[in-house]
């Protein structure tokens, strides 16, 4: 039976899904959780049954040589060789990519050239791409882009006021992200709606930690709440979204920080839990309101 892999990593974690083809069924779902850091797990549901356990995972190699030897070890596969294709998320694509492409050299060079952009992910995803074609040789890898659904976004709607050089010499411009999500939600609206895709006006709403709206034209992106970075947009679980870009520099010198610390600040102690000085969490908020 052939198995088709996909793949989520994050800056310390992996999430996957092991499915059965050609009817999709899921094997398999997982998590390896706190990568690097001290009190790893893994979690794995398979045939209405769990495994969780905790146990060392110093990096993303590992994790990965972990996940594939306890697919044998539960009997999820008996050969490697039944695992044909391996889907992974990409966070950045940058303009390289508008779609879904086959992993090769070149596609991993550039993934690792765009790591500037998305520091947290593309470094681990890539990583966790190596090590998948080293150990399944024989199976396709393809990367799945954030950004891609958005490279249909007009100029008018990607582009910043700011100096065009930018653009020209540093590629500044909006990006978006969640695109897989939104495309997804946006086809599977058509379908209820029961009206072809591309004829449909679409407002599309990617709510979690990190959240983001999407409207979709004819079928296409046509803008995106988020930006440069996933930290732009509307308020996020942590996140600011977005705020007065003088607001940073006025910040920065009356907190004394410098602009990696601001960064930090903006993307991990603002947005829900920066407000309500409760939880990034909405229900602890609404309890915490109703407390009060």
């Amino acid at each position: 039976m052939e198995k088709i892999l996909s793949i989520n990593s994050g800056s310390s974690s992996l999430k996957f899904k092991l499915f059965a083809m050609p009817d999709e069924k899921v094997l398999a779902k997982g998590l390896f959780d706190r990568i690097g850091i001290d009190n790893s797990r893994v979690t794995i549901k398979y045939d209405g049954k769990k495994y969780d356990e905790q146990r060392e995972l110093k990096d993303h190699n590992q994790a990965v040589h972990v996940l594939l030897s306890l697919f044998k070890e539960l009997k999820l596969i008996n050969d490697f060789n039944e695992i044909t294709g391996v889907g992974h998320r990409v966070v950045a694509g940058g303009e390289y990519f508008d779609k879904s492409v086959i992993v090769d050299e070149d596609v991993m060079n550039k993934i690792d050239e765009l790591a500037e952009y998305a520091p947290l992910h593309n470094p681990a995803e890539l990583v966790g791409i190596r090590v998948f074609k080293e150990l399944l040789p024989n199976a396709v890898s393809v990367a799945v882009f954030d950004t891609a659904y958005h490279q249909t976004m007009p100029k008018a709607n990607y582009m910043y006021s700011i100096p065009y050089e930018w653009y020209e010499k540093y590629h500044v411009r909006k990006y978006g992200a969640h695109g897989t999500s939104h495309r997804y939600v946006a086809h599977e609206a058509a379908k209820l709606l029961n009206k072809p895709f591309e004829d449909l006006k679409i407002i599309t709403c990617h709510l979690g930690a990190g959240a983001s709206i999407c409207a979709t034209m004819n079928g296409k992106s046509f803008d995106s709440s988020m930006g440069f970075t996933p930290l732009a947009g509307i308020t996020m679980a942590t996140r600011a979204g977005d705020i007065d870009a003088s607001l940073v520099s006025f910040m920065m010198e009356k907190l004394q920080i410098n602009s990696s610390e601001m960064i930090d600040i903006l993307n991990h102690k603002a947005g829900l839990i920066g407000i309500s000085g409760v939880s990034s969490d909405m229900r602890d908020v609404l309890a915490a309101a109703d407390d009060n």
